[in-house]
């Protein structure tokens, strides 16, 4: 008997790298499933899907998203953002500056109306004082009597060029904005003038044809002093 020979078969002997064991058979690409491929390819990740579903951001986007992040790093956008810092806060200052010098104009404005209006109210009386020195004046062809009118009227016609106006209103309308009356007078009294010369032969004051009273006597002139009244005139009504 042979020593190669093996009992109960015809075979020969196995010889190892030969392609598996004795008895054994090469296996099938089905038996290992659809994925395999007899050249080792891997199979394909299943994440792929989900990859090619997402949405690629636009370059745009991308290129402004990466400026903002780095922005802080780049001297020249730190540089433009200061500048604009800069500007704003410049126009905020002129625009302060330009309302501050506004409402300073306007203060020293205000502030002069009320000195002058001041000045005017300690100058009235001194106007009464020559209403009824003129008034009172016996013989106004005398030399005394022309000095008086003529400083009376040079005051006046000086107060009058700044803006001081008379309020003398006899036979006018009663206006309570620049009238103060103190009295009333009988319809058939006829007026007695103003204070400032007005004689008993002038026509007697009589209603308005509105039926509004009217100023029958003037006790004491008025002033209005540019447009506004600085003291109303006292005034006896009829009517």
């Amino acid at each position: 008997m042979n020593g190669n020979d093996q009992p109960g078969g015809g075979e020969g002997p196995w010889v190892p790298g030969a392609g598996g064991p004795p008895g054994s058979q090469p296996p099938e690409d089905d038996a290992l499933g659809p994925d395999y491929e007899a050249h080792g390819d891997v199979p394909e990740d299943s994440e792929s899907d989900d990859v090619a579903d997402a949405e690629i951001l636009d370059a745009a986007d991308v290129s402004a998203a990466v400026d903002e992040v780095f922005a802080d790093d780049d001297p020249l956008a730190l540089a433009l953002n200061q500048r604009d810092e800069y500007l704003d806060s410049l126009r905020r200052l002129q625009a302060e500056f330009e309302n501050y010098k506004k409402r300073v104009v306007k203060q020293q404005a205000d502030h002069m109306a009320r000195a002058a209006v001041s000045l005017v109210e300690k100058v009235l009386p001194v106007l009464d004082t020559l209403d009824l020195a003129t008034q009172q004046l016996g013989d106004s062809e005398s030399a005394d009597g022309r000095a008086l009118v003529a400083v009376s009227s040079q005051l006046r016609d000086v107060l009058a060029k700044e803006g001081l106006e008379r309020i003398d209103p006899l036979g006018e309308e009663f206006d309570p904005n620049a009238h103060e009356a103190v009295g009333h007078l009988p319809a058939a009294d006829p007026g007695t003038g103003a204070a400032g010369g007005a004689t008993a032969g002038d026509e007697p004051a009589v209603p308005g044809v509105t039926g509004e009273p009217v100023v029958g006597q003037v006790m004491r002139a008025g002033y209005r002093w540019r447009g506004t009244v600085v003291r109303p005139a006292m005034v006896m009504v009829r009517g």
